[in-house]
């Protein structure tokens, strides 16, 4: 069986699973967030009755994240939709905007949108949080409320995004009905070179089968080249999975992915037990590629979708307004680093927006120095707007007093995952998908460019 079949055989109860069947599969996890977090608290009363009680407390975990800092009143709403529900089932993982349980939440825009306006158990972009909090670990099924939730692929599990409707029936019967997904190969050999990234990988992945290509399929990556590759460059990788159209993306369980979720689960208490999914010599796959990563450039991901693949040296003609550098996909710690690395010491042509994804990375941009400057600091003298208000903002667009949103047509080039018309605000405007080093180069040039221009 493939990584993905021997977890869902696992999960239900069985011994073996093939392509194509439909199995009954017990959750490890059920994440919800603000957006889709009130529907599927209303499926679940509607249909469980309004005084039923979640199949097990310790399981769910309610992140907002995606219209947080905004003054829309029934933005603001829906966290405290969700924090009632928290209190009514006496849920542990709720990880709120404030700090008093039975308060209300309610953005200031008097305080702008530079400044920090969250409580202590914030955690920002679910995605990035999920991980951050140990709520991921090998071996396990993670259903969310949110397309990009395999993400947590990088971590050998089984993570898939799922609607209201089956999230409400998760938060009551702990189980769901899957069709088992057929798997798409990717042996990855080789190690990335100067200016070329994770991101890089993933766009050069969609180009070659697709935005859609892998419909309902699980992308599985293993093969040498993945030990050279961190766990935040999986995380990239498998983020983008859904971009293709994937069910699930997910990688083979090595010393990094352990060191990573036993560290994470120790730092916050969260169950640190868990079985990861070793490889049968004997898989069968609907598809192979090899992914050399030496031999990858630059890439970038054109307007209107994700699969309109061309290299970043080629696109020079393409004058920008935007550029943007964030969400769960862009927003970690070493996505910084590397767009510091390209801004170091000089400054932007365009407007330039910072959206780290997590509190935590706030703070480490804040602490870690870069000879005498702080990595925020580099980036402030380079002319990027940076927020400390971690969440989603601009990525997917949202109400139009979003940090970075673009209310008329425009051109952007965006570390984040997903370019359709409409994405990112205005229904007009280009949206380009690159690494964050070319997002770098790209806001120093004000047109497309390739890193490797500025890091030689």
């Amino acid at each position: 069986m493939t990584l993905t079949e021997k977890i869902l055989a696992r999960a239900a109860g069985k011994s073996h699973v093939t392509a194509g069947e439909n199995i009954w599969v017990q959750a490890d996890v059920l994440m919800t967030h603000d957006v889709c977090g009130p529907g599927t608290i209303g499926v679940f009363k509607r249909e469980f009755g309004p005084q039923a009680k979640v199949w097990d407390r310790e399981r769910v975990v309610i992140i907002p994240d995606h219209y947080i800092f905004t003054a829309d009143s029934k933005s603001n709403r829906n966290v405290d939709i969700l924090r009632d529900f928290v209190r009514e089932q006496d849920l542990p993982y709720f990880y709120d905007v404030i700090d008093d349980p039975a308060g209300s939440w309610k953005f200031d825009p008097s305080k702008g949108l530079l400044q920090r306006q969250y409580g202590s158990n914030y955690a920002g972009v679910c995605h990035t949080a999920l991980p951050q909090k140990g709520h991921t670990r090998p071996g396990e099924i993670l259903f969310g409320t949110d397309s990009h939730t395999c993400m947590a692929g990088a971590f050998n599990q089984f993570a898939t995004g799922i609607g209201n409707t089956d999230a409400g029936f998760v938060l009551g019967a702990g189980r769901l009905l899957i069709k088992v997904p057929e798997t798409m190969h990717f042996r990855v050999e080789g190690r990335l070179q100067p200016g070329v990234m994770a991101k890089d990988v993933i766009l050069h992945v969609i180009g070659e089968i697709g935005f859609d290509g892998a419909t309902y399929r699980a992308l599985q990556f293993d093969g040498p080249g993945v030990a050279s590759l961190s766990m935040d460059d999986r995380m990239t990788i498998a983020n983008m999975a859904i971009e293709a159209g994937g069910k699930n993306a997910i990688f083979e369980f090595d010393a990094r992915t352990a060191e990573y979720v036993e560290a994470r689960t120790r730092l916050n208490g969260t169950k640190s037990t868990y079985e990861p999914v070793l490889a049968d010599r004997d898989q069968k796959f609907l598809y192979e590629l090899v992914v050399n990563l030496d031999q990858l450039e630059p890439t970038v991901a054109c307007h209107p979708d994700p699969g309109q693949r061309k290299k970043a040296k080629e696109l020079g003609h393409i004058q920008l307004d935007r550029a943007y550098l964030g969400s769960c996909t862009g927003g970690k710690t070493s996505d910084f680093v590397e767009f510091a690395r390209v801004l170091r010491g000089r400054h932007v042509k365009i407007d330039t927006f910072g959206v780290p994804a997590t509190p935590e990375i706030v703070g480490e941009l804040q602490r870690t120095r870069w000879g005498n400057r702080t990595i925020w600091q580099i980036l402030v003298e380079a002319g990027v707007q940076m927020t400390e208000n971690a969440g989603c903002s601009a990525c997917l667009g949202g109400p139009v007093d979003t940090f970075g949103r673009m209310n008329t047509p425009m051109k952007c080039i965006s570390a984040t995952n997903r370019n359709f018309p409409g994405r990112m605000g205005h229904k007009e405007s280009q949206v380009f998908l690159a690494s964050p080093a070319t997002v770098a180069a790209s806001a120093l040039a004000g047109c497309i460019t390739d890193p490797r221009e500025y890091l030689n």
